[in-house]
């Protein structure tokens, strides 16, 4: 059995897949699920490995157990495109890797965000900690959520000491298109949970997101991209309840 699988799954990624994978080119094994790439994406994606598969989209979570399924490691690393690995994680991950025995079936990541290019260490990005290193066992999946999925099934939970980079929404074009798509995927989530929205809902929703980024996680402390980083989360929250008003009407 190999030792660790790293699973990712992308779409336009050219900006950022090939830092992503040089931080992670030492694995076992590394699967790549693509759903429509139309830049040079997969074009790099073949210089680290031949395991790359083309799908449609169903979703995060779906696609995510997708690529799950066709890892072979005993070990598992799921990560996003826009994400590189510490050097100091690449050492604490072959670590517990190496290990035949382990307390632990999956770890949490602490992972540092850039947002405009600059480092955030507040707000509601400031605390971001993330599972991504798991066991490969059958109760292990990720829920079939459209957006935001998580991984489920694992018992004992450790946490990694090193960190992973998140180097996303360089510009405010980038901050812009993700509200967009997001909010939708969103929307469309709550819309399947049978989530009811109003208007003075979505407006109660955004205020708190804002005050709480911004205010109670000390979002203000990282300057004018913090600023600008609760805004845009806020505007996020809004847009996906009046989207999710929408649905409803739209039948």
């Amino acid at each position: 059995m190999l030792a660790l699988s790293v699973i990712l799954i992308v779409k336009n990624a050219a900006q950022d897949i090939q830092r992503c994978l040089e931080s992670v080119k030492w694995a076992d094994e590394i699967i790549i699920l693509d759903s429509g790439s139309q830049d040079n994406t997969l074009e790099t994606c073949r210089k680290y490995t031949q395991n790359i598969f083309s799908t449609d989209w169903p979703g995060f979570g779906i696609q995510k157990n997708r690529a799950l399924d066709k890892a072979q490691g005993k070990w598992v690393l799921s990560i996003d495109a826009d994400e590189t690995l510490s050097s100091g994680l690449v050492e604490e991950i072959k670590q517990i890797i190496s290990k035949t025995e382990d307390q632990y079936d999956a770890y949490t990541i602490k992972r540092i965000s850039f947002f405009c290019g600059k480092k955030i260490r507040y707000g509601d990005w400031g605390r971001d900690k993330v599972v991504r290193l798991f066991r490969r066992l059958p109760p292990i999946r990720f829920t079939p959520a459209i957006i935001h999925e998580k991984l489920q099934g694992y018992s004992n939970v450790g946490n990694l000491k090193e960190v992973i980079f998140h180097d996303t929404m360089k510009t405010i074009t980038q901050v812009l298109l993700k509200l967009e798509h997001y909010s939708s995927f969103a929307a469309l989530k709550l819309y399947q949970q049978h989530t009811k929205s109003t208007l003075l809902k979505a407006i109660l929703h955004a205020k708190w997101c804002f005050i709480r980024g911004y205010f109670l996680r000390l979002g203000f402390l990282d300057g004018r991209e913090g600023f600008i980083l609760a805004i845009s989360n806020a505007l996020g929250v809004f847009y996906r309840y009046v989207k999710l008003i929408y649905l409803y009407e739209l039948g």
